[in-house]
């Protein structure tokens, strides 16, 4: 059948008045123009009530509301959070109690010590690699692989004994480290590790029995974190693959235990999404018990506008 140019007559479509119309978008959800000297909840007040404004709004909600009930709130932190100088922020954070528990993956631990022991980290990839001098640092490999496999031996975790390494050490720095800061605090630090992704994995004294054990350790201590997250506030923080996979077994095996999770709020904070984070922290684990949400954009932005929300919002 061959059709034919034929221009169609729409002269007598059906319409409407505008104003019969529901709308997704109306003033009252409108951003106001930021007033001086009006702070932190001001510009937080002054944000349009959709889209990502909105989901951050609600984050903040979430959150206070979580600490005002005593209910947990837990962080899981990528390592580019800790190389973008965030460190002082989260101990602040950790300070003031808005975090429960900690997870991190092998290279977090690693810029944290680096950190704390010169005050800088994150190494030029490009400029060393081809010399063969990439992850070579004697202290980095050394002292950290004493550190786990001494507390292996001892029966900690993989975050504990870095963070009584620290604490016990006192490097120059030890005040912003996020390790050190936990371990003081009493506030449970997990590494979950995969071999052979982290430059002390290079290093004659790393230990894979040692590393293994305290990694494991570590797993089930998340666990019994992520166990008690009804009606808490979980937050992956620019990790793509490793904590968005362990925080999806965590939650299989609390709900296996008989943990339904009920108002559990999640949140993915990257500069970049990524399937697995949507995936295994902000739908699934919130399906038909909670909600989730992401907030894309740069760590060194979010989580220190995050941070002064948090703490305007419930004032010291």
């Amino acid at each position: 059948m061959k059709l034919p140019y034929e221009e169609f007559d729409l002269s007598a479509v059906k319409r409407h008045p505008l104003g019969s119309r529901q709308s997704k978008v109306g003033l009252a959800q409108f951003a106001t123009p930021y007033q001086p000297g009006s702070g932190v909840d001001g510009l937080l007040t002054s944000l349009p009530g959709l889209l990502a404004a909105a989901d951050f709004k609600e984050v903040v909600r979430a959150m206070v509301a979580a600490k005002r009930a005593d209910r947990a709130i837990i962080w899981g932190l990528g390592a580019h959070v800790l190389k973008t100088g965030l460190s002082p922020v989260l101990v602040d954070l950790m300070e003031r109690g808005f975090v429960s528990a900690i997870a991190t993956n092998g290279a977090g631990i690693i810029h944290d010590f680096e950190i704390a022991l010169s005050g800088g980290t994150s190494e030029d990839v490009d400029a060393t690699l081809g010399p063969g001098t990439f992850g070579m640092a004697e202290e980095t490999g050394t002292q950290l692989n004493r550190a786990i496999a001494d507390g292996a031996a001892a029966g900690l975790g993989l975050g504990q004994s870095v963070g009584r390494f620290l604490d016990a050490a006192k490097p120059p720095f030890g005040q912003i480290s996020v390790a050190a800061t936990a371990w003081r605090l009493g506030v449970p630090l997990t590494v979950h590790v995969a071999i052979g992704t982290d430059i002390i994995h290079m290093h004659p004294l790393a230990s894979g029995a040692a590393i293994g054990e305290a990694s494991l350790r570590d797993f089930k201590y998340f666990v019994s974190c992520v166990s008690r997250l009804e009606g808490g506030v979980y937050l992956n923080c620019g990790s793509a693959v490793v904590l968005p996979e362990v925080f999806l077994k965590a939650v299989a095996i609390a709900r296996n235990d008989g943990r339904a999770l009920d108002g559990l709020t999640t949140v993915n904070l990257d500069f970049l999404r990524h399937y697995r984070p949507l995936t295994n922290v902000v739908s699934r684990p919130t399906a038909g018990t909670g909600k989730g949400y992401s907030l894309t954009g740069h760590h060194e932005l979010l989580i220190p506008m995050l941070a002064a929300a948090l703490i305007e919002s419930i004032p010291y």
